[in-house]
């Protein structure tokens, strides 16, 4: 297993030890001092621990080596749990959002300083473990470890709307504005908003690489500009590349001279591949075809 692999699963456990430790604290807070923001956000948490499990063993299945079954590798074991990471938030969302709602039918509850203290605590909390992970996520290329670092990332955006919500009910209170005690749900239904809006974008970029869209095209151009500095290349007839996890299959056709020897274009295919693989690391396999080339 390389070092980033290890720092990337070290980076999910934290997660789910945290996860636990969080939706514990914030359900016990929101049913001790009637919060229905951090009641709500529990909850979330709670679908943050099966989200954050979901990244843990698609990483552990994505690290196997190709077998016969799946010759490609399984990297495309992250983009499922990243998949079921945005249908968890999504359905996280629908609920902070239901139960906000409800809470305006109702008298609301007395603001309290210790859920204060307990939204403050899970926003510093979620706030470092969203910059530690995306950091590792990102330098890993890992789909399922990005994913849960968007997950923090929906509890910051959770638990700034709870600080806020309990603030301003707090405030209300000292002050007697009566309308601010409403500030509990209505910070719940803003943070519902926020949380659909990153599933959406989490759920679509996992389609978007389930389905094989093709990589950008600086990073095809980046590709094809390798393949050219190999000598013997006189064409690239065609160049695709899609992602498969937490690396990229790229594909090419190329053209070379029709009188080398079948050695000498294993060399040239060689040479390719080494070219592209050793300038980006994220490159799992290149995939080489080679036409015969004649001279006008």
């Amino acid at each position: 297993m390389s070092k980033d692999n290890n720092r990337s699963m070290l980076a999910v456990w934290i997660s789910l030890i945290s996860n636990v430790v969080l939706t514990a604290m914030k359900i016990a807070a929101g049913l001790l001092f009637n919060s229905q923001v951090l009641l709500a956000d529990g909850v979330h948490n709670a679908g943050d621990v099966i989200a954050t499990f979901a990244s843990l063993t698609s990483m552990r299945i994505s690290q196997r080596p190709a077998d016969e079954d799946h010759p490609y590798g399984h990297g495309k074991a992250e983009v499922i749990g990243s998949a079921i990471v945005s249908i968890i938030l999504a359905l996280a969302a629908v609920y902070i959002a239901y139960e906000s709602v409800m809470s305006f039918m109702e008298e609301p509850a007395k603001a309290s300083f210790m859920a204060l203290i307990a939204a403050v605590i899970s926003l510093v909390w979620k706030q470092a473990l969203y910059v530690y992970t995306i950091r590792i996520g990102r330098r890993a290329n890992s789909k399922a470890l990005i994913a849960t670092a968007y997950d923090h990332l929906a509890d910051v955006y959770a638990s700034l709307a709870a600080v806020a919500g309990i603030g301003l009910a707090l405030i209300g209170e000292a002050y007697h504005f009566h309308y601010l005690s409403y500030g509990d749900p209505l910070a719940g239904i803003i943070v519902s908003g926020l949380v659909l809006k990153l599933a959406v974008h989490m759920g679509q970029e996992a389609f978007d690489v389930l389905m094989e869209k093709a990589v950008s095209q600086e990073k095809l151009d980046a590709y094809a500009e390798l393949v050219s500095s190999v000598s013997e290349v006189k064409r690239i007839d065609r160049i695709r590349a899609r992602e498969h996890g937490h690396y990229i299959l790229v594909d090419v056709r190329v053209s070379i001279p029709g009188e080398l020897s079948i050695q000498q274009g294993h060399d040239i295919s060689r040479a390719i591949k080494k070219a592209i693989m050793e300038r980006h690391d994220d490159v799992g396999e290149v995939l080489i075809h080679l036409n015969p080339w004649y001279a006008a």
